[in-house]
């Protein structure tokens, strides 16, 4: 075992190692202390690998446990003067430095992460909104630099920073004390360490307030879930701005004395990674990464062929649901084991994890992680508890415990976001089976995921609602066999309208804030479907999108001729019934489907 952590095999495992406080097995409370624990324990061994193109591995970037955190505290001066005693956000890719900037900013007034791929306008309201004192970015001539610099023009000349060669970040590190913080932290491990972005990038972002405390205790159950210590290496390709990658491939491995490997300014967006995947793997020896499925989607697409992975023992899947075709396949072809889990911003990263050493349920997301409480309430019509469910009852998953965060920055988003008893209503549906294991069935809120990729239907909506004959829209989430979902939209067009649907396709295109949540199809209804007190009613859109994803796959697959319909079933969620199926055409029709998460039957 790499980190010599307790077995992880049931909710017994689990509840031993809750006999012994949380505050008894964190190095520190706060998240700060725990890098430099790690880093007084861990001096000279490599922290960090810093790869400028992963096609040419040894082209790198090193430093070791002890040069990081000086970094980091060169960094936590440098950006305190910078942002005022302001929280300090970063436009940057996945780079060393974003590492030193996030936990610099959480010894001080705490990090704000904004997405890369976003538009200067979208990046100038999350930077409202978390209150920003600076913006830290690329250098000059790029183009996120360009974005930075329209951000802050349109701010009033919000100081930016930059780093790499010339930049004036990197000469005020050089510059401050690398030894010890020139500001008084406080010791109240409650200070806001990040706020994280969620749901989407509408016009009002909700930001997740992570606590110090959080994040300290996120580090020390991820090292336990997944057994990490100082054999590890651990490769980050999902992007820094995500908790996904700034924690579970980030902070996790960086108390544990793990080294990481950082594959790419571009990560697994980088198609030169997907192609030497396994050569990294191999060259570095890497033991554990993290991905959405549409990753292990495209791994399945590249053979191992002669590299030697033996190193791998886990490949992390979360943020969209994993087909159990997927998972079959790449641990059959691969013999690399699959955990999937399940966690929210809002919890700081993960929240329920399949049992590194019990059995791995395909299609769960496994058991509660340790000090951390997971149930499922009934609701009513408006989202109000109503009771506990029993075993098996499907309703929404709701999370307690040392990582769920104390609520959104702005007060008027937290209306809703926690039940009584300070249990965060997580928005999913799901339900727990009598050994522990939880299922989800859907969602009761409305994100749209795309590859792991987060994006808010209001985004969309807003944008098609500026066309002049657009009366009513909404956009939900495709099934897609690759992606999980992609961005499909529903409108209905004022009297008179001549405007067809590849007339709203372009126009979203050109308008759409986020270039991924650009609707992949415009459906033009007689009448949106609605609820009884007028609310559109998604469920219904999103079973007719089913529906159209289905019918391209058996088309596809050769198939026609066959009907199709779909339904929302409490206890298994979507469900697209095909009649019309032979004993010789079923073969087919079942490799077309099974990629999808959605269940299918034959009617």
């Amino acid at each position: 075992m790499s980190g010599g952590f307790a077995p992880f095999r049931d909710l017994a495992d689990i509840e031993a190692v809750e006999a012994t406080p949380l505050a008894d097995r964190l190095d520190a409370p706060d998240v700060f202390g725990c890098l430099k624990a790690a880093a007084d324990r861990f001096r000279d061994r490599t922290a960090i690998i810093d790869l400028a193109d992963p096609a040419e591995p040894l082209k790198q970037r090193r430093w070791t446990y002890a040069e990081a955190f000086e970094q980091m505290v060169r960094a936590a001066n440098a950006l305190w003067t910078a942002g005022r005693g302001q929280p300090v956000a970063y436009l940057l890719p996945n780079l060393a430095e974003t590492h030193f900037v996030l936990w610099g900013a959480a010894a001080g007034a705490g990090a704000a992460p904004v997405n890369p791929l976003l538009s200067a306008d979208v990046v100038c309201e999350i930077l409202e909104a978390s209150e920003a004192g600076c913006l830290v970015t690329t250098a000059p001539g790029t183009p996120l630099y360009e974005t930075a610099k329209a951000a802050s023009e349109a701010l009033g000349g919000l100081p930016l920073l930059t780093v790499g060669e010339g930049g004036s970040l990197t000469a005020a590190m050089a510059d401050a004390p690398g030894d010890a913080l020139v500001f008084d932290p406080g010791a109240d491990a409650s200070k806001i360490a990040a706020y994280f972005h969620t749901g989407g990038t509408t016009g009002a972002p909700k930001l997740a307030q992570q606590t110090r405390a959080n994040q300290a205790a996120m580090a020390w159950t991820l090292r336990y879930a997944i057994d990490l210590g100082p054999d590890d290496v651990v490769l980050t390709g999902l992007p820094l701005f995500h908790a996904n990658a700034a924690i579970l491939t980030g902070l996790a491995p960086l108390t544990a004395g793990s080294t990481l490997l950082l594959a790419g300014p571009d990560g697994f967006r980088d198609k030169a990674l997907m192609a030497g995947f396994w050569s990294l793997t191999e060259h570095f020896g890497v033991t554990v990464f993290s991905g959405v499925p549409t990753i292990y989607s495209s791994l399945l697409d590249r053979p191992i062929g002669d590299h030697d992975v033996s190193s791998l023992r886990f490949g992390v899947v979360g943020a969209a649901p994993m087909p159990v075709s997927v998972i079959a396949a790449f641990e059959a072809r691969t013999g690399i084991k699959i955990l999937e889990l399940y966690g929210m911003t809002e919890s700081t990263c993960v929240s329920t994890c399949n049992p590194r050493d019990g059995e791995r349920l395909a299609g769960s997301i496994g058991l509660r992680m340790p000090y951390h409480q997971v149930k499922i309430a009934v609701v009513d019509e408006a989202g109000r508890f109503v009771r506990d469910a029993g075993v098996n009852e499907a309703g929404v998953v709701c999370l307690k415990g040392d990582t769920v965060i104390p609520g959104y920055k702005q007060a008027e988003r937290n209306a809703g976001a926690f039940f009584d008893g300070g249990w965060l209503n997580s928005g999913d549906l799901g339900r727990i089976d009598s050994r522990g294991y939880v299922w989800l069935t859907g969602r009761a809120k409305d994100l749209i995921i795309r590859g792991g990729h987060n994006i808010d239907p209001a985004l969309i909506e807003d944008a098609l609602c500026r066309h002049p004959d657009v009366e009513l829209a909404a956009a939900i989430g495709q099934p897609d066999s690759y992606a999980g979902e992609v961005p499909v939209a529903y409108v209905t067009l004022r009297e008179g309208a001549r405007v067809t649907d590849a007339d709203l396709e372009r126009f979203a295109r050109e308008t759409v804030a986020e270039r991924p949540a650009a609707p992949k199809a415009i459906r033009i209804l007689d009448a949106m479907p609605v609820t009884a007190v007028g609310k559109i009613f998604k469920p219904k859109l999103r079973e007719d999108a089913a529906v159209h994803a289905a019918h391209a796959a058996l088309s596809t697959a050769g198939l026609s001729g066959l009907a199709v319909t779909a339904r929302t079933d409490k206890q298994r969620g979507l469900i697209v019934s095909v009649s019309g199926l032979t004993q010789q055409n079923a073969p087919a029709a079942a490799g077309a489907l099974e990629a999808f998460s959605f269940d299918w039957e034959k009617a």
